[in-house]
């Protein structure tokens, strides 16, 4: 058994020599073919997928535990299961077909002889601080990068990273749960807090406890269960974000116009209303006891993944920024 497994992992790292490059490029697709069939568990399922008939795609699988002198599947029914030997080599060819398509990329960035794209995942807070500025300032100084920009909610983004349709994210650390495959930089942390129009029945007291918020429509973006605990934790149950919003999206820009031209209270971070507090349009209300919530925002790629060299001006416009 150890001499199998030892054996079907050196032919997946191609220690074993390959006969030419079109025997290479079979061996990556029907990778590819095991694991869709092993991320469906169907043959009809893994071939409609594949654009691929289900006699082809059984082929396939049979060429390739031909090649591993293992079996790889087993056929229970209608079930498919990954046999023990099989797993190893989904392990495996997920890493090398990433590693595949990393070598694929770097080669194009190089024959383009330019800074490549960027493709960026902005979380509600950052999306605020950051998007027009970056978008202003990539237009401005590298008019030749390409970029693209997502929004949304944060597990989407982390999918869409996972599926390298984004190159990073920037989002508020608190609602990411770490991973083995993430790369996590912390960034900054900015103060959060009650924010309403200057006009507002509230704004020109010196003091306020929290129960004279609930006479207002509260909005504010989802928040994580560790903001979500701290503010039971200070105000009580009626402070759980369930109970609390009124007023609930990802974009915090709405949330601030909201607040500007309402009697809506925004709660969340002050620098993504700063243009308005430093103008008097918007006041922080002087809650007692203080929030003292903070966003603790960071910038996550996939581990092991290489950069492409507009990732590092991103990092340069990111850190001072918001820093700023």
């Amino acid at each position: 058994m150890l001499g199998t497994l030892t054996k079907c992992v050196q032919c997946i790292i191609f220690l074993k020599p390959i006969q030419s490059t079109h025997t290479h490029l079979m061996d990556l697709r029907q990778l590819q073919h095991l694991i869709c069939l092993a991320e469906t568990g169907s043959f009809s399922r893994a071939a409609e997928q594949l654009h691929l008939t289900q006699s082809a795609l059984s082929r396939s699988i049979q060429a390739l535990e031909r090649t591993l002198d293992a079996r790889l599947i087993d056929r229970l029914g209608k079930r498919n299961e990954l046999t023990p030997l099989g797993e190893v080599v989904v392990t495996h060819g997920r890493r090398m077909l990433f590693e595949a398509d990393e070598l694929k990329e770097n080669l194009k960035r190089l024959a383009q002889g330019g800074l490549g794209s960027l493709r960026l995942g902005l979380g509600s807070g950052p999306g605020a601080l950051l998007m027009t500025p970056l978008l202003s300032h990539m237009a401005r100084e590298h008019p030749q990068v390409r970029v693209s920009v997502s929004r949304g909610p944060t597990e989407l983004q982390l999918q869409m990273l996972r599926e390298r349709q984004l190159d990073a994210l920037v989002i508020d650390l608190r609602r990411v749960v770490p991973a083995d495959d993430l790369q996590i930089e912390s960034l900054v942390e900015l103060s959060a807090g009650f924010i309403c129009r200057a006009s507002h029945p509230l704004a020109k007291r010196r003091s306020l406890v929290f129960e004279e918020l609930l006479t207002y429509p509260i909005a504010t973006t989802p928040l994580s269960d560790e903001v979500a605990r701290l503010l039971v934790d200070r105000y009580g149950v009626q402070a759980h974000p369930e109970r609390l919003a009124s007023l609930r999206c990802e974009d915090v820009s709405s949330l601030v116009d909201t607040a500007l031209n309402t009697d809506a209270i925004f709660m969340g971070v002050q620098a993504a209303a700063r243009a308005h507090l430093q103008s008097g349009a918007l006041v922080v209300l002087p809650l007692q006891p203080p929030l003292q919530a903070t966003a603790r925002f960071g910038l996550i790629t996939l581990r092991g993944r290489t950069p492409s060299p507009v990732m590092h001006l991103l990092r340069q416009f990111v850190d001072q920024h918001l820093c700023e």
